[in-house]
């Protein structure tokens, strides 16, 4: 790695970006980001979990196209176009999406992620992989560190995204070793804000709506196991410097602030000044005790910092909430 720290473009009017997934919760935070610093965005998407308002939303930027697709089908036809960088985003990554569509998810990170970096190889482009920290499943060391292989249960619940990210990580080293393609790989930690699905499963959501509606808060197990809340806009700018760096190998990215689950309800029931209680129910099988990511990697190439608290994340998250719900 350099020992020069990572810089950002500030304009990027001559830079072409595919984001794959464009409709879902942070790669449109994401296509909304390089959009202001004027590059030519194309957005893919099949809206399996994605939202058209979210596409509305971008299309407001005369520098962004919509392309409907399937990324593991077939992409549409971009030879004609200069592309420089091709996120990778499509993944559904919700528990409910678990269930629901495990073929899919399988897919999109195998054949979709090979798809993608055939874009990438034709292009000469630089690739990112937007993987998650569920590669280190129930982890045996914390923080968890990148060099950590993860406790993973390959035929579990959860495996159809766990194992398929983990694909989805040799392949893109594989085509990086095989091809030279220039590729980058981020592994998100819980993130959360604006514009996140309503029925998204996980906890912050999950928290706002039933808190929102008066029910009780969902608490599974005893409240004590952990998460580290990232706020969109601090995981967008983790993402951005990444891209730019000089290192293929993978970068947590989050914010390395630990939560309980009981605290993260504290939050929440005081942001929006709730009275509802908790309900306990039984932890769902192989849901990690504790989650936390090491960032120190990416913090010593670069000037990365969170700069959104917690209470003042949710102050946003819980307004959006609020008057989506209007």
């Amino acid at each position: 790695m350099s020992s020069e720290k990572i810089k950002l473009l500030q304009d990027m009017t001559d830079k072409t970006i595919v984001v794959a997934g464009a409709a879902g919760f942070v790669p449109g935070h994401l296509c909304e980001y390089y959009l202001k610093k004027k590059a030519k965005v194309i957005g893919l998407d099949n809206f399996i979990t994605g939202t058209k308002e979210n596409i509305d939303l971008l299309s407001k930027y005369p520098n962004f196209t919509f392309l409907e697709c399937n990324i593991y089908e077939q992409l549409p036809s971009m030879e004609h176009l200069k592309i420089d960088y091709v996120f990778s985003m499509a993944s559904p990554a919700s528990p409910i999406d678990f269930a629901k569509i495990p073929i899919e998810i399988m897919r999109v990170n195998s054949e979709g992620t090979m798809n993608l970096l055939e874009l990438a190889k034709n292009h000469h482009a630089r690739f990112l992989e937007a993987s998650t920290s569920e590669v280190y499943g129930d982890p045996e060391i914390h923080p968890q560190v990148e060099d950590y292989v993860g406790h993973v249960n390959p035929i579990g619940p959860r495996s159809c995204y766990d194992e398929s990210k983990r694909y989805a990580e040799a392949l893109t080293m594989s085509y990086h070793r095989k091809f030279g393609v220039e590729t980058r790989i981020v592994r998100i930690f819980n993130t959360y804000g604006p514009r996140m699905r309503p029925n998204d499963g996980r906890v912050i959501p999950n928290f706002i709506n039933q808190a929102l509606e008066g029910k009780p808060l969902s608490i599974y197990g005893d409240g004590l196991q952990t998460r580290s809340f990232c706020y969109v806009d601090d995981l967008v700018r983790a993402i951005d410097y990444v891209m730019h760096s000089d290192d293929v190998t993978p970068f947590n990215i989050g914010n390395p602030d630990e939560y309980t689950m009981l605290d993260a309800a504290k939050f929440i029931k005081e942001a929006l000044k709730s009275e509802s209680d908790l309900a306990f129910h039984p932890l769902p099988q192989d849901d990690p005790k504790r989650r936390r990511p090491d960032i120190g990697k990416l913090q010593k190439v670069s000037d990365y910092r969170p700069e959104i608290s917690f209470e003042e994340g949710l102050k946003r998250t819980t307004q959006f909430f609020r008057e989506k719900l209007q």
